[in-house]
């Protein structure tokens, strides 16, 4: 069973300018939704900001991460990504659009919209890892206390490896929908969901915030624009890791599609790093172990 979350207590979009990439293509005014638990700048506590999974899904899966306010006084904050969610839709973005310095630009200004850039800690669940590492990496932030990378993976090679291999044990009718991808939406929909009961969240039937985390992109009325895009192609950031430096939580489950290959990377690339990995959990140790698991954040963020 998993226990009720905390309303927030504040929620609503904030606007994003966008510069646009590089070349200067994009650029627009766009927003973003934001859900808050707590204060972020009234607090004796660093405040949290979670990133969620995908690329192209959305925060309400992540609600079990208000227990850090409502248990500990920790502020979180959790959003939807561009694209996805509450926040600004853009089908008909081309695929160069969604590059991952349109997130961290994204990220960047939540944070400075919320005036927390002097002090904030992040949290990246699977996509949202590979998110918060690079901008870790890539921007230097010097308010940047504390990094947790919660179910992620340091390559895409190593991701792609660790589902083709999980997903020998399943019917070959799972398989072939996993493989058909989008090219046949109710198809891979119907087997994602067997393969994540198995290696996803193993509660039953799932979260409501879950199953609704999976319809916003994969449903009948989902977008799976971001999710589409080849956001990821081809992705490591394995030499890059030596280049991060604040105090690091590396967390997988023990029959995670994060297997323990995917994440070592991690423990053995970052200086100042921790990695626990969860027993009786799959993809989603904060739904499975729920309260050790925000016990163990708790621990880690003071």
């Amino acid at each position: 069973m998993t226990s009720a979350s905390s309303p927030p207590t504040k929620a609503g979009a904030i606007n994003f300018k966008y510069l646009g990439n590089e070349n200067g293509e994009f650029a627009g005014e766009y927003s973003t939704y934001v859900k808050q638990f707590g204060d972020p700048k009234d607090s004796a506590r660093t405040p949290l900001i979670v990133l969620h999974g995908g690329p192209g899904l959305v925060h309400d899966y992540l609600a079990p991460f208000s227990d850090l306010y409502t248990k500990f006084g920790t502020p979180i904050i959790l959003y939807d990504q561009l694209g996805n969610g509450l926040s600004t839709h853009l089908k008909d973005m081309p695929s160069r659009f969604w590059k991952i310095d349109l997130f961290i630009d994204e990220l960047v200004n939540i944070i400075n919209t919320l005036g927390i850039k002097d002090s904030f800690a992040l949290a990246g669940h699977s996509w949202g890892g590979i998110l918060a590492a690079e901008f870790a990496i890539r921007r230097h932030p010097q308010g940047l206390k504390h990094l947790i990378l919660t179910d992620s993976l340091a390559s895409s090679a190593l991701w792609n490896q660790s589902n083709a291999q999980l997903m020998q044990a399943f019917p070959i009718a799972v398989q072939e929908g996993l493989k058909s991808g989008m090219k046949d939406p109710h198809k891979f929909f119907a087997a994602l969901k067997e393969f994540h009961a198995v290696h996803g969240c193993t509660i039953k039937p799932f979260p409501p915030e879950y199953l609704h985390t999976l319809e916003q992109v994969f449903g009948p009325d989902g977008d799976p624009t971001v999710a589409a895009a080849p956001v990821l192609n081809n992705w490591t950031i394995i030499n890059e890791l030596p280049r991060i430096q604040v105090p690091t939580f590396v967390i997988n489950g023990r029959n995670d599609i994060s297997q323990d290959f995917v994440v070592k990377p991690f423990f053995d690339g970052i200086a100042k790093v921790k990695w626990v990995t969860f027993e009786k959990s799959t993809h989603s140790p904060f739904f499975e172990e729920r309260e050790r698991y925000m016990g163990l954040i708790n621990d880690f963020l003071n």
